[in-house]
């Protein structure tokens, strides 16, 4: 037993640019083996009658394979923490931000390097093991490093409570962000994740925050722009910031598209215009002439604005034949399916002959209102703000009956602060349900 380790060496390997070394898995897998085979042998031996005239042989070798054992298992927990904190504690940011935690790792960080050193010089196991005093190092880091990761932990809540858009993040990528506080863009490839509508924000060279892309590729620019570096660093607020710039913009857009709606044709008045603004207003617009047509002529005026609505949507659809921009095209796409949904609802009305707006067939409805400045919508007794969360030029789900009662539902229970938990088989479009509705509030 004692031979078969003679030829057994550790294999180090250089890690990355750090100039120390790590052991690499192969190699410790294969002393995990020998290391259990022996350890089941030698405590048959120490069971045999015969083993009484070489037990203190015996215990000795025992002692030293449960030592090895002991020490690898410490050595690989180790390692992987170490691993997963020293490019965070590379970073001079995280340094400056976690000085405590810093130092501590420091220590570590000197320990792992001076035994790895060793190691590299005389890797083979016999020669480590030698070292009685290994064991206690591990532990004593292992204990360090547990605390570093604690804090570590701690500072990441402290940054997801300050915004709390991060916790859509793992620890990985925000400690990305985190590392990087100089440079603002770093904060670009993890935007996605953060906001549901923002592909990309437009810096310039003095890294000024001027306005927004979607994933389609549409810009909305900012009302004022944001000064990313006067945050010094705090990522987290710049971040406040561009989210309070992204509604106060959003609701500037939709308030500019609710007054262009009266001066314009409304043909003319879909293209080059930002696809949210152009669906929220329209939907508005809609709720308006519809409550208008009951107020003055009851159902008969539901039958006259049905043509209205049927003459809307073929305006629309010449459009879309026309050679217009990639962005219109996804913007009229959205708008078409609204239009039809919102055809239909006012050919069932008419067709039950509602003629007050107080009636449930209308009151059922999901209803858009632009008051003093604000959209708002309501549908039943429920009244829910518009959140104008930027939500770039997405499509919108074709509405059905089944669609129309989980929004019934499921803003009845927002309206109540309550959640609400779609039920039915898989694949029948409680998520894509959901969403729709998130659309529909901008939330």
């Amino acid at each position: 037993m004692k031979k078969a380790w003679e030829p057994i060496s550790f294999e180090v390997k250089n890690w990355k640019d750090t100039g120390t070394y790590v052991i690499s898995g192969g190699s410790v897998d294969e002393i995990q083996q020998l290391l259990d085979d022996q350890i089941v042998k030698t405590q048959t031996m120490k069971g045999s009658p015969y083993a009484k005239r070489f037990e203190e042989e015996i215990v000795a070798w025992e002692d030293w394979l449960k030592y090895t054992q002991d020490v690898i298992d410490v050595w690989v927990k180790v390692q992987s923490v170490w691993l997963y904190l020293e490019p965070v504690f590379a970073s001079e940011d995280i340094m400056k931000q976690m000085p405590e935690e810093g130092a501590k790792f420091k220590e570590v960080d000197a320990s792992w390097r001076l035994i790895m050193s060793k190691v590299n010089t005389g890797p083979t196991v016999n020669e480590v093991m030698s070292n009685k005093k290994l064991l206690d190092q591990f532990k004593d880091s292992h204990d360090s490093l547990e605390v570093v990761q604690k804090g570590l932990n701690n500072y990441l809540d402290t940054k997801r409570a300050a915004f709390p858009r991060f916790y859509f993040l793992s620890s990985e990528e925000l400690l990305e962000i985190l590392s990087e506080t100089k440079d603002p863009t770093r904060v670009q490839p993890h935007l996605g994740k953060c906001f549901e509508g923002i592909k990309k924000l437009e810096f310039d060279e003095l890294k000024k925050i001027h306005g927004m892309y979607s994933s389609e590729g549409e810009y909305v620019p900012f009302m004022t722009e944001i000064d990313a570096m006067a945050a010094r660093g705090a990522v987290e607020q710049w971040l406040i910031q561009v989210e309070d710039m992204m509604i106060a913009s959003v609701r500037d857009v939709i308030g500019k598209s609710y007054e262009d709606y009266q001066k314009k044709k409304r043909k003319d008045w879909v293209l080059k215009r930002c696809g949210q603004s152009v669906l929220t207003i329209s939907m508005t617009y809609w709720t308006a002439e519809t409550e208008r047509a009951l107020r003055e002529k009851g159902a008969k005026g539901l039958k006259e604005f049905q043509g209205v609505c049927e003459a809307m949507i073929e305006d629309i659809v010449q459009l879309v034949r026309k050679d217009i921009e990639p962005l219109d095209r996804l913007t009229l796409e959205a708008l078409i399916v609204l239009d039809v949904h919102n055809k239909d609802v006012v050919k069932s009305l008419a067709e039950a002959e509602v003629s007050d707006i107080n009636d449930f067939g209308w009151l059922s409805q999901l209803r858009y209102y632009f008051e003093d400045g604000n959209s708002f919508v309501r549908i039943i007794n429920a009244q829910l703000k518009y959140n104008y969360e930027y939500l770039g030029n997405s499509s919108r789900l074709v509405i059905t009956p089944l669609t129309d009662r989980c929004y019934r539902t499921l803003c009845g229970a927002i309206n109540l602060n309550y959640g609400g938990a779609p039920e039915g088989p898989a694949g029948t479009g409680k998520t894509e349900t959901v969403k729709d509705l998130a659309k529909a509030l901008a939330r």
